[in-house]
């Protein structure tokens, strides 16, 4: 699997909310990078971030482009999310069922033909103001 096609399967199982093909794909010893907070170490704690995602939110992807780095160790994505925000997550605003649209992008570090870091990016004030 080249390296498109692995970011490409990670947000194709993203979009089917399928977590348990999302963490098959990433190396026992990810390094995951939110927006916002520490860092998460390992696989382990990549699942309990993808169970807490899926119980506050409900998300999918649009708009899609994967860029790769020459050597295939790097590669980086652009892409829409659009969400329901189902549930109050903590230090947010309550969640009431609001819908947005959010730009965001991430970047990836690829070993062994898995992902070992994703390090995500999107704009939370803009968030907050189309939940807000």
């Amino acid at each position: 699997m080249t390296t498109a096609d692995l970011i490409h399967a990670y947000y194709e199982a993203f979009n089917r909310a399928d977590f348990g093909r999302m963490a098959d794909l990433v190396s026992p010893d990810l390094v995951h990078e939110p927006n916002e907070g520490d860092p998460r170490h390992g696989e382990a704690a990549f699942r309990a971030f993808l169970k807490h995602m899926d119980t506050c939110y409900a998300e999918t992807l649009t708009d899609l482009v994967v860029m790769v780095s020459e050597d295939g160790t790097r590669a980086a994505a652009e892409f829409m999310v659009n969400g329901t925000y189902k549930q109050t997550d903590a230090g947010l605003p309550p969640a009431t069922g609001q819908t947005y649209r959010l730009p965001a992008g991430c970047f990836f570090e690829v070993r062994d033909g898995r992902i070992a870091r994703i390090r995500n990016y999107y704009n939370l004030s803009h968030w907050l103001n189309l939940v807000g």
